[in-house]
């Protein structure tokens, strides 16, 4: 089976000791291609780097976590990259980018400030966008609005079922991942259940988001257990949760997911392109 990961930050401190064998084991696992997004003007080399290594695919983008200490110059860059890459099939998209309303002491008007300008470089550059949508779906909504895009995929959405029709509407798929598995998640599961499936995709959000059967509760964690670390090679056993959910095979997820990804960031060509 051939599975897509379509958020995994490979690039992660928490890969640096063993990062080319979690590659290999998702690999062995089914998962042919990762989405690889940036977070900071930083890692635009680093990420760029490693999905051609791995034969992935990459974004460009500013994480909305990291606009305090972002500045002008990196969207200068980031324009610059955009232009200088629009040739390398692997660049698909600009992000990770957008709002979160969630973390303690984030400036949102510094954050709208970087994502509307991202946007912006998105619609000159002709790109799909990947969202970080995190309590701040009607803002980003918003913005998409004043400045359309040609789509793209809302990571790890957990909005209401009006939002994600919105989101539908306007070209983007709605991502999926760990937070699914658990049994508590109950509106999370039924947005898996009722949004038609030509409009999910799934994802890990590697090494973050871990699946039910990776987590370690605050209480194994002050006794000594290691939080259980997320990697693409989950992308098949969560896909197995989404099917069970829904009533349908493994099979028809994978072939629908797959197929919403290459669709959505343009990835008809990738799978022949060796790393």
């Amino acid at each position: 089976m051939n599975w897509i990961d379509s958020h995994c930050h490979l690039d992660a401190h928490e890969f640096a000791a063993d990062r080319d064998a979690v590659r290999a084991a998702a690999r062995a696992a089914g998962v042919t291609s990762c989405v690889i997004p940036a977070v900071e003007a930083s890692n635009f080399d680093t990420v760029r780097a490693l999905a051609h290594q791995h034969g992935d695919v990459y974004a460009l983008g500013i994480h909305p976590m990291y606009t305090p200490q972002a500045v002008e110059a990196d969207l200068q860059t980031l324009d610059a990259q955009l232009q200088q890459h629009r040739s390398d099939p692997r660049l698909v998209a600009v992000g990770e980018i957008g709002l979160d309303g969630f973390v303690p002491g984030l400036d949102m008007a510094r954050q709208q400030v970087f994502y509307k300008a991202q946007l912006r470089l998105a619609q000159q550059h002709d790109l799909p966008v990947i969202l970080h949508v995190r309590r701040s779906a009607d803002l980003l909504l918003q913005g998409l609005r004043q400045t359309p895009v040609i789509g793209g995929i809302a990571h790890a959405f957990n909005g209401s079922l009006q939002q994600a029709h919105m989101f539908i509407d306007l070209g983007f798929k709605l991502g999926f991942g760990g937070a699914l598995t658990y049994e508590r998640a109950l509106q999370l599961r039924r947005l898996a259940t009722e949004l038609p499936l030509d409009a999910l995709v799934l994802e890990t959000d590697s090494p973050d988001i871990p699946p039910h059967w990776l987590y370690v509760t605050a209480q194994q964690r002050e006794a000594g257990v290691a939080q259980g670390r997320n990697t693409p090679a989950q992308v098949p056993r969560i896909a197995q949760v989404l099917a069970e959910l829904r009533g349908v095979s493994v099979e028809e997820v994978r072939e629908a997911t797959t197929k919403n990804v290459r669709q959505v960031l343009g990835l008809s060509t990738i799978a022949t392109i060796p790393p």
